[in-house]
């Protein structure tokens, strides 16, 4: 069984400055054929989630940003932006990344959160 991975161990890239996500919204950042969505708060924090919805793989950076969640456009599945369980009655997890912030840059390491 492999040991868990360290914060030191990861491989940060920098992606950009908060300036460049909205507000309570997001962008997206490819990785192969993975694309990663990066959102905002409206705290500023930033979050790093895989662009599908856990339901039917729903575009979750064209979701509603609110309260530490997103809301898929599709169907309304509200997502933790933290974790990317879903929330409430429904069931499902899409894959979430380690982020950081320094001053005002983001860096996002590629390999998801366990």
């Amino acid at each position: 069984m492999n040991a868990p991975v360290t914060e030191s161990q990861l491989d940060w890239r920098l992606i950009g400055t908060i300036d460049d996500v909205p507000l309570q919204g997001s962008r997206c950042v490819k990785n192969g054929e993975t694309t990663i969505a990066i959102f905002r708060t409206a705290k500023d924090e930033i979050f790093a989630l895989e662009d599908k919805c856990p339901h039917k793989n729903g575009p979750l950076s064209q979701g509603i940003v609110h309260d530490g969640c997103v809301t898929c456009p599709l169907h309304n599945w509200v997502i933790s932006l933290e974790s990317g369980m879903a929330q409430g009655a429904d069931s499902g997890q899409t894959a979430s990344y380690p982020v950081r912030v320094e001053g005002r840059e983001i860096y996002l390491s590629l390999s998801p959160k366990v």
